[in-house]
């Protein structure tokens, strides 16, 4: 079972930045694409940003457009969400996420804790 185990959460002022990464378990993992989910208390999850390896197509929730930028290793198992301009209501748990095929996220990471403090 591939496990996906995040890291980089923490504490920031408004404005500031943090990069978060995220590692699957088996380094023999090769996923379809990878992504970045965060849910706040009280709201449905929401989608952040993807990368599709094929083509290295790129996708980005509108919240988070023009501040936060997705990338990854070239071992299709590796993946970043560099985060910059934070606003508080960017304050949520981030979630990893990898797929296998095309269709549905497959492998879910544990989560780390962002919070922006105004």
């Amino acid at each position: 079972q591939v496990q996906l185990v995040e890291s980089g959460g923490g504490l920031v002022q408004a404005g500031g930045s943090l990069r978060l990464s995220c590692a699957a378990s088996a380094r023999t993992f090769k996923s379809y694409a990878m992504g970045w989910f965060r849910q706040a208390p009280g709201k449905e999850r929401e989608f952040v940003a993807g990368i599709t390896w094929s083509g290295g197509n790129t996708y980005y929730g509108d919240s988070v457009k023009g501040r936060f930028t997705i990338s990854g290793g070239n071992a299709k198992n590796t993946v970043y969400l560099q985060m910059n301009s934070l606003k508080p209501e960017d304050t949520a748990v981030y979630y990893c996420a990898a797929k296998i095929g095309p269709i549905r996220y497959d492998y879910w990471g544990q989560g780390t804790q962002v919070t922006v403090s105004s």
